[in-house]
Formats: structure tokens, C-alpha cells, sequence
């Protein structure tokens, strides 16, 4: 019953790993994102838990079999769904080699190069942001621990002693603000910083989706003169939906009038810092007091990886840390030990993914990825504008597409369940993935470019699916 393993069985185990990886992963450009629907229904698993273990390898290679047969596959060409990408083989590898090495990143004492790694890493993202002035930042376990550090780090800002008095000590409710197309994690952490959801105040958004600059003023002053206090604007650099960017240059000079901390959540769309030629649509970022970025979005890592950077590097310990008599600083650390500037205590090694990519593939990359996603969805927004059954409903930014069927229903709620027979019939098969969503408050269809596999032979496959689809809706409707 021993939990170790002969080295027999050990190489055994991990052979069958990586043919199972390498097969996968071979299998990607052509495989289907899901079962056909009549296939999709798995009973419950209602096994006890066992008493004795089985034999390792047959365990193993069950559960390769059944996780792939049977699984959803986020990876795939054919995926154009949420912000869940392909992830790279050497993040894969270095995510196995995290796995057995277990590194412990609460100390430097405890991981010295583990640390130094992140501790690089997180520079090379700064660099690209821009600042002039110091920074620092963290891995995080995605966007929702990365924006809920952000907005902790505004509110420590804003209330200096928040972070040892609380809340109630303050005699003033605080508040913050974000576009009406910003990400419900912002909601969260406001409950969870214990200033309410109230305290988030939604902005109205123009028609290219973005925070109205005009808007966002008058809700500042709104609030000032009903005796709140506003601390911080959340800025959206590639929304969930429609991937829309806020006017950031705008929105850092608003911070800047009225004394507000900036926090550019960027889980998705901040990855433009890493290519020369499309940074411009990031433009003004460098602005930003904190910056959210999940490298499991556009930099094709796998779950969980997000990052938080703050250009004020000493609101990192004035928000986070806090004093154990177990875990001494070390006399020859070179930088700060993280469980002091991140709210995780034990923390993985979420860096070596990233860095290991960079170390193989070289920014460049990324650089290449950027343009061709781009391309793809622009590409596909054109054959839309072209299409006598969809047309455009939001503008193109990123590689993400809003569009909708013309005349799909007189009302919202018949636009909205056209749209939904509509994506039933185009996933009914399993090939092809893509979602619904609502802007401005509108049912519309959304496909994103997410996949580094996905090529144009794959869009091709995907309007034809959808012209398929559209005009079986047709014929069942008469």
C-alpha cells in the first residue's frame, strides 16, 4: 500500500503519458470539440471509494481513454468558444515538471530559483507594459485572484488603514467604477473586500463598447457630492463578450483628475504588449496604477495562470503582508517573499509555463500568433459584412466576433431563441464550437479565434456549418 512506485512502473506510467500527449495533441487540427449530442449523456459515477488500489497502468490508461473519449475538447482547431486556448507543449511539459518537483513559492528560502524564475518573468511582462517608474507583481490563479488584488490594492491606497481596521472604521462608503461590458469578477471582489457589489458603479458604454469617458465623470461627481468616496476605476482591456477596449488614455487622465487608483484589467486583451506592431490597441496602459493579465487567455498557457502588476510595488506588501513567527526572512534574499505581496499562501510554481515557452519560442512568437488570430477574425467579420443571412453586431477589435441573424425575431426574446436553436444546430455534431452572449443588452452570436491550431480551412468548415444551419432553421420554420 505504499504511495511510491518502482521504477519499472514508474517509466511505464510515464511512456504511456506521453504517447497518450503526443497522440492527443497530433489529433488536434482535426478533432471534434465534443461528442454528437445523442452521444453527450454520461451516467454518474457511483462507485464507493475503494478500499484497495488497483493496478496502476490499467487505472491509468482507463482514464486517458475515457477523459479524452468522452471529454469537451477546449484545445481543438475547431474550438472557437471562451478564452480557453490550445496550450503549448513546453507549458504542458513544465506543468508536469511543477507536478513532481512541487516547489513551495510562499518563501524564497523554501524555492530560490523557483522564485528568481517568477521573479523574471513577472519583469519581462512589466518591461512590455512600459512603466518608467518601478514595478512588481505576482502569479496569481487567474484574472478573478489578479482583479480582486487589484481593487485590494486600490482600496489600501485609498484607505490606508483599511487593511488593519476594516470597513467599518472608515465613515465613508467607498465606491468604484467599471464599464456596464466589465467582468463579474469585479463584482465578487467587491463583496469579498467587504464594500458590497453596490459599491461597484456600472458606466454606460458608447457604441464602440467602451466605458463612456462623459458618463464616468458625471457618476464621479454624482457620488462625490452624495458624500461616497471613489477610489478606483476598472478599465477593460478586452471584454468577455466582444473583447471592446476601453479608451485607457482617457480613462488614466479621469484617475488622474480625481485622485483614483487605475486597474486595467486586462485579462485577455493586455497580451497585445507583446506584439511591437498591435500594442498600439493597448495604447495607454502604461498608465495603469495595476494591470491584470491571464497568460491561460491569448498567451496560450494552461489553467490557472494570471499575473497582477502594480507600478506602486510597495502597495504589494502594504495590502498583503502579514507577520509569521514560522517563516523568517532570509539576510540573502534578493527580492521579497510572495506569500507577503499575494493573497495565496502555498503557492505553485504558475510562472515556469510562461517562462519556459518564452525560453523556447521567443517573444516573437507571440508576436506571430497576435497577427494571424487577428487576421482569422478579421477574415471571418468579412464574410459575415458579406453574408445575406448574419450581419456585424459590434465592432471588431480583437479576435473575437459579434454577429447575429438578420431578422432573427421581432422581439429580444425571439432574437434570443432563434439564436439559440440557431448554435443548438451548429454544435449538434460536435465538430464546431462557439457560444451566445448578450452586449448592450442584445442576444448576439459570438466566435472567438482562441486556438494557435485554428487556420482558415477551420473558419471555412465553420460558415459552412453555419450557412447549413441557418438554412435548416429556414426550412423547419415553413
Amino acid at each position: 500500500m505504499n504511495f511510491d512506485l518502482d521504477a519499472k512502473t514508474r517509466r511505464a506510467l510515464g511512456h504511456k503519458l506521453i504517447d497518450t500527449l503526443d497522440s492527443y495533441f497530433a489529433s488536434l487540427p482535426e478533432r471534434a470539440v465534443q461528442l454528437p449530442v445523442e452521444q453527450r449523456s454520461l451516467p454518474p459515477l457511483t462507485e464507493a471509494m475503494p478500499e484497495l488500489g488497483a493496478d496502476a497502468q490499467v487505472v491509468f490508461e482507463d482514464v486517458c481513454r475515457e477523459l479524452i473519449e468522452h471529454g469537451f475538447h477546449v484545445p481543438a482547431a475547431n474550438y472557437f468558444g471562451l478564452m480557453n486556448p490550445a496550450p503549448t507543449y513546453m507549458a504542458v511539459l513544465a506543468e508536469a515538471l511543477v507536478a513532481a518537483l512541487n516547489p513551495q513559492l510562499a518563501s524564497v528560502v523554501r524555492s530560490p530559483l523557483a522564485s528568481s524564475i517568477e521573479a523574471q518573468t513577472v519583469r519581462w511582462i512589466g518591461e512590455r507594459v512600459g512603466w518608467e517608474r518601478p514595478f512588481n507583481g505576482t502569479f496569481t490563479s487567474g484574472g478573478n485572484e489578479a482583479n480582486f488584488s487589484g481593487l485590494a490594492m486600490a482600496l489600501a491606497a485609498g484607505f490606508p488603514g483599511v487593511m488593519e481596521e476594516g470597513i467599518a472604521a472608515l465613515g465613508v462608503r467607498p465606491v468604484f467604477y467599471a464599464s456596464a461590458e466589465a467582468h463579474h469578477s469585479l463584482d465578487k471582489s467587491a463583496g469579498l473586500l467587504g464594500i458590497g457589489r453596490q459599491a461597484l458603479r456600472r458606466v454606460a458604454v458608447n457604441p464602440a463598447l467602451q466605458a463612456d469617458p462623459d458618463a464616468l465623470e458625471s457618476a464621479i461627481r454624482e457620488d462625490i457630492a452624495g458624500g461616497r468616496q471613489p477610489f478606483a476605476i476598472v478599465a477593460t482591456a478586452g471584454t468577455t463578450s466582444s473583447g471592446a477596449i476601453d479608451d485607457l488614455t482617457a480613462l488614466a487622465e479621469l484617475a488622474r483628475r480625481y485622485g483614483l487608483w487605475l486597474h486595467v484589467d486586462g485579462s485577455y486583451g493586455a497580451a497585445a504588449i507583446f506584439s511591437d506592431r498591435h500594442r498600439y490597441l493597448v495604447q495607454g496602459i502604461e498608465g495603469a496604477d495595476s494591470i491584470t493579465i491571464d497568460p491561460h487567455k491569448w498567451l496560450a498557457m494552461p489553467f490557472a495562470a494570471g499575473v497582477v502588476l502594480t507600478s506602486h510595488p510597495e502597495m504589494l506588501e502594504q495590502t498583503f503582508d502579514v507577520a509569521t513567527p514560522y517563516m523568517p526572512p532570509s539576510a540573502s534574499m534578493t527580492h521579497t517573499d510572495y506569500f507577503r505581496i499575494s493573497a495565496q499562501w502555498s503557492r505553485r510554481m504558475n510562472s515556469l509555463k510562461l517562462w519556459l515557452t518564452l525560453r523556447v519560442h521567443g517573444r516573437l512568437a507571440y508576436e506571430e500568433l497576435i497577427e494571424r488570430q487577428l487576421q482569422l477574425a478579421r477574415a471571418f467579420a468579412d464574410w459575415v459584412e458579406q453574408s445575406e443571412y448574419f450581419e456585424l453586431a459590434a465592432p471588431q477589435v480583437l479576435p473575437v466576433v459579434n454577429f447575429r441573424l438578420k431578422h432573427a425575431g421581432r422581439t429580444p426574446e425571439e432574437t434570443a431563441a432563434t439564436h439559440a436553436a440557431l448554435l443548438e444546430a451548429v454544435t449538434a455534431s460536435g465538430r464546431h464550437w462557439i457560444s451566445r452572449t448578450r452586449i448592450a443588452g442584445q442576444s448576439v452570436i459570438r466566435m472567438m479565434v482562441i486556438s494557435y491550431l485554428s487556420e482558415e480551412r477551420h473558419l471555412h468548415s465553420l460558415e459552412d456549418t453555419l450557412l447549413a444551419a441557418v438554412q435548416s432553421l429556414a426550412r423547419t420554420a415553413k
